[in-house]
């Protein structure tokens, strides 16, 4: 069983390997979104915390966030979590390492899957996907064998994301750096941080990650 914590900028990959990991080793992913949509429709005490904050277009705290962790760690997982958009500050991953400690448990590792910022631009600007399986492609590396239509499922909903623009990934990154790379250096400082490529192929990445869980698991 493994902790761990994701890191990478936008179109990186981080889904794509959470979805691996929860399909291959059991491992849960703890979406901060996901938790408090869920919250707040679940009628507990905390989800009517979080509907009240929210309906006042406030934003979630820390304290409210962290909560919702700590029910799904008393929770439980056989695989272990996945955190998914925490921490996202200094503070949080404060809190994250108290909030593991009391629980009897451990961060196992922090993998930054770690792009180049024009790799990833063309990236992100080519795909588009089928509305209808999902199925993912790309104009360069990866178009479809007939213009315009699903290879998958015979399909001609293609969409792009409408953020899926040069400036739109800009200003995207220019967030992430700034949030996350404070992370980096705290996570880096404490031992805590592994590095794979995020440009290789998807089973490489898959490969890299398995190979610093193992690690993990053994030491």
């Amino acid at each position: 069983m493994s902790n761990i914590i994701l890191l990478g900028p936008p179109g990186a990959g981080k889904g794509t390997q959470a979805r691996l990991l929860t399909e291959g080793r059991g491992m849960e992913q703890l979406s901060t979104g996901d938790m408090l949509r869920a919250a707040r429709t679940s009628g507990t005490e905390m989800g009517k915390k979080v509907a009240a904050v929210m309906d006042r277009g406030e934003l979630v705290t820390d304290e409210i966030v962290i909560g919702l962790i700590a029910e799904r760690l008393r929770d439980g997982s056989t695989g272990g979590f996945i955190f998914d958009g925490f921490p996202r500050t200094l503070a949080q991953a404060d809190a994250l390492g108290e909030l593991l400690k009391r629980s009897g448990t451990d961060l196992d590792a922090v993998i930054e899957i770690r792009v180049d910022d024009k790799a990833l631009e063309d990236r992100i600007t080519g795909r588009f996907t089928c509305g209808n399986c999902g199925e993912v492609y790309h104009d360069r590396t990866k178009p479809t064998d007939k213009a315009g239509i699903c290879d998958a499922c015979g399909s001609t909903d293609l969409r792009r994301r409408p953020d899926d623009t040069a400036e739109a990934l800009r200003t995207r990154m220019l967030a992430y750096y700034r949030d996350t790379s404070p992370l980096i250096g705290y996570y880096y400082h404490a031992g805590d941080l592994f590095v794979v490529d995020g440009l290789a192929e998807i089973p490489k990445v898959a490969a890299s990650i398995a190979a610093i869980l193992d690690q993990a698991g053994s030491s």
